[in-house]
């Protein structure tokens, strides 16, 4: 479990198949071998540590739901270290399991920082809702209006200066969980409609 808040901005040092290998300092202080590292909203587990990178093994099911396949050596990467019990809750409850990918459509700076514009898929409109949570990329985020089959998200300076989305591209992809608690609450309405019928 994750906040979405990110820790560090790390970089990509190799990508192969299946081994993914990240370089950071911050959260490779005390991510053992076994430990849960969100690589930009991606749930992942260590496979090796050292001072400066970690590496993880990306399995093809994560490849092909997440924008990881698209990763090359260089690119920058949101990363975050599980939760604990002691942890301040400042973003908002994140599994690091990616619902979809979403596409950038707008970045429009403004006198507060800027305004991110982003496309989901089609199948988790329903889940994206004005005020609401939402991870893009691992960063936990607020949904500041819908807009014809897409999403706008506020990002203050701070979020761009120390996160993948402060410069990213008109067509760049991004990963996305929606709210967790909408699911359930899905879930539990679609099972309660059956036994009614």
């Amino acid at each position: 479990m994750f906040t979405g808040i990110v820790e560090e901005r790390g970089a990509v040092l190799e990508v192969g198949d299946p081994r993914l290998v990240v370089g950071c300092r911050t959260v490779a202080q005390d991510s053992a071998v076994g430990a849960s590292v969100a690589v930009n909203g991606v749930c992942l587990t260590v496979v090796e540590a050292g001072a400066d990178r970690l590496a993880f093994d990306v399995s093809p099911e994560t490849r092909s739901r997440s924008g990881l396949s698209r990763l090359t050596p260089r690119d920058p990467v949101n990363l975050e270290r599980s939760l604990t019990l002691v942890s301040r809750l400042g973003g908002h409850l994140v599994q690091g399991h990616v619902d979809g990918v979403g596409t950038i459509e707008a970045l429009e700076p403004n006198a507060t920082g800027a305004t991110l514009t982003i496309r989901p898929p089609a199948d988790l409109l329903p889940y994206i809702v004005e005020k609401g949570s939402i991870a893009v990329d691992g960063v936990s985020l607020t949904i500041a209006a819908l807009t014809d089959g897409a999403f706008d998200v506020a990002l203050i300076p701070h979020t761009m200066a120390v996160t993948t989305l402060g410069a990213p591209e008109v067509g760049d992809p991004v990963n996305l969980e929606v709210d967790v608690i909408a699911k359930y609450v899905e879930r539990m309405l679609a099972l309660r409609t059956r036994e009614r019928s």
